[in-house]
């Protein structure tokens, strides 16, 4: 079938995006699903810094390739080995899990491992290229490709959800919640009367905030440079907000602290407002070559425990419905991490608003 979809044509393209323009909207072919697979109108999706690492280069990936990793959608046609049926609403996971191997019997915590060689390959779980374009193939993005009209995907890289979940607010729950969200709850795990601290307010960084919320266990405390994020932080339940030079200077300290930045100095500053015997955990992806320096001496004497926490050290099948039952009782207010909705033909200049530092989470609008 005939599609429309935005397909990065070469990483490293200078910023400001909407002039180089490394993403071309275009006509593309999508094959039928095979018998694991499903066809999937997409009705919503979320632009990630994870897609923007790959536009800038920092996360290589091989090209041309239909971006996009956060996104929702129906399902209109299913492979004969799968159990969704069409109609279904369902979530995007950009991480699928096989279930079976060594990675994915350790209850989030390590990526499946024949998920991530897919991943990294621009396949989906088969091996299998569902797209082309005059005859030549397109990479998918980490199993998704959700920056299209239409997408087939394995039926492991999907969660069904209630249709009472809107499009946007699915979408998100695909990597904003699910890794900021997880990163409270699977890694994090405050205690009753723990501070949480998220350093980093962007998508990721504000889901985790308001989880950490929702969750009622203890303070929340949001730590950014910029201050239009501080005060969204404080309407979005924050107890308290600082710069980090604030936040350090002040002597702040909290037993759980969130990095989600995808920074070294964020790190650092995460790691140096985490309280004696405390967990930091880093959520963000900067840059391979990118390095940070924290003290061993601290991590020894003051009984410190430092977590990397790849998508939210999260089992999709079981966080999504949990996430989105919390906003259907009202917990949980995904909508409010929504800075702007805009069309499949702004994608450049989306990548423009998130690079500038000037939205949180942008919704393409598909339906």
């Amino acid at each position: 079938m005939k599609i429309r979809g935005a397909v990065l044509e070469e990483t490293g393209r200078p910023a400001p995006y909407s002039s180089s323009k490394p993403i071309t909207v275009t006509e593309l072919e999508l094959d039928p699903p095979g018998p694991t697979e499903l066809l999937v109108r997409i009705e919503a999706a979320g632009i990630c810094h994870s897609d923007l690492s790959v536009v800038n280069g920092a996360r290589p990936r091989p090209v041309p390739m239909l971006l996009g990793h956060e996104s929702a959608g129906i399902v209109e046609q299913a492979g004969e080995q799968t159990a969704i049926v069409p109609g279904q609403r369902v979530v995007m996971a950009f991480l699928p899990r096989c279930g079976k191997c060594p990675s994915c019997l350790t209850d989030g915590r390590l990526p499946c491992e024949p998920g991530t060689l897919a991943n990294t390959a621009g396949t989906l779980m088969s091996g299998s290229i569902r797209l082309h374009r005059g005859g030549e193939p397109v990479l998918h993005h980490l199993g998704v490709s959700g920056f299209a009209t239409h997408a087939v995907v394995d039926e492991r890289s999907v969660v069904p959800v209630s249709s009472d979940v809107p499009p946007h607010v699915a979408a998100v729950l695909g990597c904003a919640v699910l890794t900021g969200g997880g990163a409270v709850l699977n890694a994090g795990d405050p205690a009753e009367g723990e501070t949480v601290a998220v350093v980093g307010l962007g998508g990721v960084g504000m889901a985790a905030l308001i989880t950490a919320v929702a969750l009622g266990r203890g303070p929340v405390v949001g730590i950014d440079a910029v201050p239009a994020k501080l005060q969204r932080a404080l309407d979005l339940g924050a107890s308290q907000v600082f710069t980090p030079d604030e936040a350090i200077e002040k002597g702040f300290r909290a037993p759980v602290v969130i990095e989600a930045a995808g920074h070294p100095r964020a790190l650092e500053t995460a790691f140096q407002v985490t309280s004696p015997g405390g967990k930091t955990v880093t959520v963000g992806l900067p840059h391979p070559d990118a390095r940070a320096s924290i003290s061993p001496a601290v991590m020894t004497g003051e009984a410190r425990t430092l977590i990397g926490s790849y998508l939210g050290s999260a089992v999709p099948a079981r966080d999504i419905p949990t996430y989105a039952q919390m906003w259907l009782d009202g917990k949980l207010p995904i909508e409010e991490l929504i800075s702007d909705h805009i069309t499949l033909d702004q994608i450049n200049e989306g990548m423009d608003a998130l690079a500038e530092g000037r939205a949180m989470r942008q919704i393409i609008d598909l339906a």
